[in-house]
């Protein structure tokens, strides 16, 4: 399910197709509270890839039978719009209409995907937070502080984890520097290495690193009063 997909539906268009080479049964339904953002979908669905007016309630077409659960919401640059105060609510009821297995990414983008950043949710909990960087011509990762989630944007000041989280990023990334000649790839799994022998909870995924990705536990970037 891609929630919030914006003018155009190709992001939902771009889901099907990576889920499908993973599961070639995927279907995909794309959620929208634009009627005309919905029609403009219509125009293009299949059995495979639906389309449905709608909010975090994420409802299912008709087609779908009663009770159905969802393997995998996307919900991209759509909480950024509303108070932190909503967000555990809009986190759980889009929780309620996952699969026992499902998983929620929730996060912000830039325009053009070179800034991202979401929270992986399970049925229960927040799991993970990532943070994804186009690598050529990046200054520093602190960067990314701008499309932070609205559960962490606010809170990116001195005594809050994800203040720290991006102070170490930082540090490692301009601490690599030199490495910088063998390219901003070598340099970015440097930094991630380097940020997990710090002792920061990283996940250890060399691929994703080379795709300027780094995933740590939520609970070390979660805001203090979590």
């Amino acid at each position: 399910m891609d929630l919030g997909y914006g003018a155009s539906p190709i992001t939902a268009v771009e889901l099907l197709e990576r889920c499908q080479k993973v599961n070639p049964k995927a279907r995909v339904v794309g959620v929208e509270i634009e009627q005309e953002r919905v029609a403009r979908g219509l125009e293009i669905a299949t059995d495979e890839l639906q389309f449905v007016r709608g909010g975090f309630e994420t409802p299912l077409p008709s087609g779908f039978a009663a009770g159905t659960k969802v393997d995998l919401i996307r919900a991209f640059n759509v909480l950024r719009q509303y108070s932190e105060a909503e967000v555990a609510g809009a986190w759980a009821l889009m929780q309620s209409r996952l699969s026992p297995e499902g998983l929620l990414i929730e996060g912000t983008c830039d325009e053009i995907g070179r800034l991202q950043s979401w929270v992986t949710l399970n049925l229960e909990r927040p799991l993970w937070f990532t943070v994804s960087l186009r690598l050529t011509g990046l200054e520093s990762p602190s960067k990314v502080a701008e499309r932070l989630p609205k559960a962490l944007i606010h809170h990116n000041i001195d005594g809050e984890r994800i203040h720290k989280f991006l102070l170490a990023l930082d540090f490692w990334w301009n601490t690599h520097a030199p490495l910088g000649v063998f390219g901003a790839v070598q340099r970015w799994s440097a930094v991630c290495q380097s940020m997990a022998d710090a002792g920061w909870p990283v996940k250890i995924e060399p691929k994703r690193w080379k795709l300027g990705e780094i995933t740590v536990d939520w609970a070390a970037v979660a805001p203090a009063s979590n």
